[in-house]
């Protein structure tokens, strides 16, 4: 059963406003095998800061390959906030960006979306001033802002927070940024993106050390040179941008997600199918699937855009340590523990990225995993098998997380938290079922007498 999706006048989906859409809730049903063919959308987090840099253009910009998720429907909406004109045909956006009328983001929009608050980067490089809310998004870290505020600072710009806003602005008599080495204490995704941006359209030349390498950095650093940005070192630690006075408008197709892509790899691992992907980029899916060799799957690079999974007749232990790009991501830690919990021996997880992202353990254990927690680490003892049961999806990646949990237990899982799904994978359910998945969305008054809901199913843990 599916829902309606919500759209906006744009066409995009945006968070749910009714009842019945917070209530939602998945049932799994287990043990079915999965065969066939997905195919991959576009990368949801390269689609929201492209969409961002959009504002560093004076002219409309087509993007393509753009997923229709909740998270790109409201990045649409902060959009529009500030006079930005969004039309959707399909998996293509229009953008028109040519007459911004407002600089400030409205708080309800960014307290929803963490990657909204990169529009200040490309904001401030045009506009002169920038005025946004902290940030909201899954409660998975602090994930703090001082890295892009130093940046900013660093290229000259008056920034200070006052009531939960960062105010920033070019101060003085000059239009534009000054060009500044800029070192990152760590190397942040948003932090590179909000800095390189900015540096676009400054005065001179700005280098970053220590910048964040993932490739949705790398795609946003190529969507800024269709627009007549100059930089060099995409895809290294060190990026070297040469501003100039004004960006022109663009036709770019984002690249494939390779987090859904990891996910569906995942997928035909824990329930022993074989399934192949495309178009994906291989190369960006390097540790994960290393991991999955390790783990006694084999993965076939079949073409440059295709892959295959083979399943192997067991699942091996092994051990995850997330780290930056092009280390073992974060956003697949979830997934892959779903993965170890029938393995057939002892692994361990080490998170380093996010200090709060091991929520799911809780909801795995109640499934009859056999899950310890140690601080950021979690030992998790493989089981002969999971049992569906009534949880609750604590963020984005923990909701693929359980699903996929539930395509390998014995009966009906009840997964609520759908919302943190819907932020970020397009019709994941869907392309589950087509692949010979028992999955079904139930909204609502459609909820059996006594069905799980996330008021019935969030008891305090025992």
């Amino acid at each position: 059963m599916e829902d309606t999706p919500i759209v906006t006048s744009n066409g995009l989906n945006q968070s749910p406003a009714s009842p019945e859409a917070g209530d939602a809730v998945l049932e799994i049903w287990g043990k079915h095998p999965l065969s066939g063919h997905v195919a991959i959308s576009g990368a949801k987090n390269s689609a929201l800061v492209v969409l961002a840099g959009t504002v560093l253009s004076s002219q409309p910009c087509r993007l393509r390959n753009i997923p229709n998720l909740m998270d790109v429907g409201r990045m649409a909406q902060v959009l529009e906030a500030l006079g930005v004109k969004v039309t959707r045909n399909g998996s293509t956006l229009d953008i028109d960006p040519s007459d911004i009328s407002h600089t400030r983001a409205p708080y309800d929009l960014v307290s929803r979306l963490r990657a909204s608050f990169f529009v200040i980067g490309p904001l401030l490089a045009r506009m002169g001033v920038a005025r946004i809310p902290l940030p909201g998004g899954c409660a998975i870290g602090a994930r703090p802002v001082e890295l892009h505020v130093r940046g900013l600072q660093a290229l000259g710009a008056d920034v200070h927070i006052d009531h939960g806003t960062v105010h920033a602005s070019i101060p003085g008599s000059r239009r534009r940024l000054q060009g500044a080495k800029i070192y990152l204490d760590y190397p942040s995704v948003g932090a590179t993106e909000t800095l390189m941006m900015a540096a676009t359209l400054a005065e001179g030349e700005t280098i970053i050390d220590n910048a964040a390498q993932e490739p949705e950095v790398a795609d946003l650093a190529n969507f800024c040179r269709a627009m007549g940005a100059r930089i060099r070192g995409v895809g290294t630690k060190t990026l070297t941008i040469a501003g100039v006075p004004n960006l022109h408008g663009t036709d770019y197709a984002i690249i494939p997600d390779r987090i859904e892509a990891g996910t569906f790899l995942v997928a035909g691992a824990i329930t022993q199918s074989e399934i192949s992907l495309s178009p994906v980029i291989p190369e960006q899916l390097g540790a994960v699937i290393a991991k999955l060799r390790e783990a006694g799957s084999q993965v076939v690079v079949e073409t440059p855009n295709r892959v295959r999974l083979l399943p192997g007749r067991e699942i091996h232990a092994t051990d995850i340590q997330t780290l930056p790009y092009p280390g073992f991501p974060t956003d697949m830690q979830a997934q892959f523990m779903a993965l170890m919990t029938l393995s057939n021996g002892s692994s361990m997880f080490t998170e380093t990225v996010f200090e709060n992202r091991l929520r799911h353990v809780a909801e795995f254990n109640r499934m009859g995993a056999n899950i310890r927690l140690n601080g950021n680490c979690a030992i998790v003892q493989g089981v002969p098998v999971l049992s569906g049961a009534p949880v609750v999806a604590t963020d984005l990646r923990a909701s693929a997380a359980l699903v996929l949990a539930g395509l390998a237990a014995q009966g009906k899982t009840v997964m609520a938290g759908v919302q943190h799904l819907d932020r970020g994978y397009e019709q994941l359910e869907q392309k589950l079922v087509k692949l010979g998945a028992h999955i079904e969305r139930v909204t609502g008054d459609s909820l059996p007498q006594g069905a799980a809901t996330p008021a019935s199913v969030a008891f305090p843990r025992g």
